[in-house]
């Protein structure tokens, strides 16, 4: 029997990904008031981003519960004895704790490993994907640790933020926190080091930050297994920046996606984030 990935919606991996590489996706929480929803499962992003900018309540997050893993861990019980679960950064959410908490729970004899990928969204997305790809070649569960602990290193997000004050609601902003108070008309850019949000620049405009997005990417030409281009609600602005990557990468290695609305909740409007996942070292 193959092992199993399992990941959290955070890695922005959408049900046509996870349904082709047997990827299980653990959703959080988005809550508008009293009103509770399962991030991509009963409230789309389309959803959420029209009521984040129009409605009137400031949304909040939850991590999935050790129940909720408990409930895909026996689920998965029939079709493999086998998991690797890795989640979006453990000083983000708690959800890296919760997949933890959920082992002394089961019942039935299972082999459970569980890795903080110390990223997010699409940072943690490629990872998974790429190791759902070895687990379909017929990985055992021991190389697929190995894999993931590789791939961590292949894998590298940088976000653009139309503004932090969503971060900075939230408590997630992280190492950026010195930049509060000074943003006024500078659109920051972010990356994740050590688990935590840190600066990367700033800079004038969405243009300077697209370009300055692409720039990112070039260095790695040669060596990009795949690029990732996500967004919040400007779509447009990060379809025109994929396709300006088919200068560095085939069309079919470039992924595009949506941010979750449980991130979104951080990111705000208009951010949006490149992930670049390093070709592995032959």
């Amino acid at each position: 029997m193959s092992a199993r990935i399992i990941t959290d919606s955070l890695s922005d991996i959408n049900s046509e990904i996870a349904q082709k590489l047997d990827i299980t996706v653990v959703p959080l929480t988005v809550l508008f008031g009293r009103e509770a929803f399962l991030d991509r499962v009963t409230i789309s992003p389309e959803t959420f981003y029209d009521r984040l900018v129009n409605g009137s309540i400031w949304p909040t997050t939850t991590q999935p519960t050790p129940a909720a893993f408990v409930e895909v861990y026996n689920k998965l019980a029939d079709a493999t004895d086998e998991l690797l679960v890795v989640t979006l950064s453990k000083k983000m959410s708690g959800t890296y704790q919760s997949a933890m908490g959920a082992k002394p729970m089961m019942k039935k004899k299972l082999h459970i490993e569980v890795i903080d990928s110390e990223t997010v969204a699409m940072g943690l997305g490629q990872i998974v994907i790429a190791a759902a790809k070895e687990a379909k070649k017929g990985a055992t569960l021991a190389e697929l640790v190995e894999f993931v602990k590789q791939a961590k290193l292949r894998s590298h997000w940088i976000g653009y933020f139309d503004t932090l004050k969503y971060l900075a609601k939230g408590g997630r902003i992280g190492k950026a926190q010195a930049w509060l108070g000074s943003l006024l008309s500078v659109k920051p850019l972010l990356t994740v080091r050590e688990g935590e949000m840190a600066p990367v620049t700033r800079v004038r405009s969405q243009s300077a930050g697209m370009d300055y997005l692409y720039n990112f990417a070039t260095p790695y030409a040669g060596r990009i297994e795949a690029i990732a281009v996500e967004h919040t609600t400007t779509t447009e602005m990060f379809d025109k920046l994929a396709e300006r990557y088919t200068t560095l990468v085939p069309r079919d290695r470039i992924y595009r996606a949506t941010v979750s609305p449980v991130l979104g909740t951080y990111g705000g409007p208009g951010a949006g984030a490149v992930t670049v996942f390093e070709s592995a070292v032959k």
